[in-house]
């Protein structure tokens, strides 16, 4: 697939803002163009783990990430005519970070109930990446085959569930442990945690 420099990114009101957060902060490294998507619920969610001050009408590059960046186009969830709604707007894939367990739930069973569940079905229509970072613990027997069923239909199943075998020392690097595996499950040469067992040199 010809790489487009385009990402769409989807929000949700699970608990983990912070992984949206430092994922987006990378992702601007490595795209010219994001496309973000967030819920009520994700603002709120950010308002209160992260103390963004941050709405609707302001959610912007500088609130979110604290600095201007052209390339973010932030989208409205009711608005079907934005870009990724179709599947003739090429893109490298999609993110939802955090994934909450309805809109895994929606995204399974085909429920295109507002632009991000629809963008995320054009991705598995179109053949196209789509990572789902699930958040919650535990999981019930309905979330368990959601999970399954998304897989199936080619969606990555990626918990947020962070490693430890580089030893982070700050919530920050352990956040950051899920957002390297996130990008490299885009096919992104991420340099922000290194592969196990490989030496780097500057």
């Amino acid at each position: 697939m010809t790489r487009t420099g385009r990402l769409v990114v989807g929000v949700t009101g699970a608990s983990g803002g912070i992984y949206a957060n430092r994922f987006l902060k990378q992702a601007t490294r490595y795209f010219q163009e994001i496309y973000l998507i967030c819920s009520e619920q994700a603002i709120q969610v950010m308002q209160t783990e992260l103390g963004l001050n941050i709405t609707r009408e302001t959610l912007s590059a500088e609130t979110l990430l604290g600095y201007p960046w052209a390339g973010l186009k932030v989208l409205n969830p009711r608005d079907y005519f934005s870009p990724p709604a179709s599947g003739s707007f090429r893109h490298d894939g999609m993110v939802l970070i955090p994934c909450s367990m309805g809109t895994l739930g929606r995204v399974a069973q085909g429920v295109s109930d507002d632009l991000m569940t629809r963008a995320a079905d054009v991705c598995l229509k179109e053949r196209r990446p789509l990572i789902l970072v699930v958040r919650e613990t535990p999981f019930n027997l309905i979330h368990l085959r959601n999970m399954v069923q998304a897989a199936e239909a080619g969606a990555v199943i990626l918990p947020a569930n962070p490693s430890f075998y580089n030893r982070p020392q700050t919530l920050e690097e352990a956040v950051d442990t899920v957002v390297a595996r996130t990008l490299q499950a885009l096919g992104v040469e991420q340099k922000l945690v290194p592969e196990w067992g490989v030496e780097t040199h500057d």
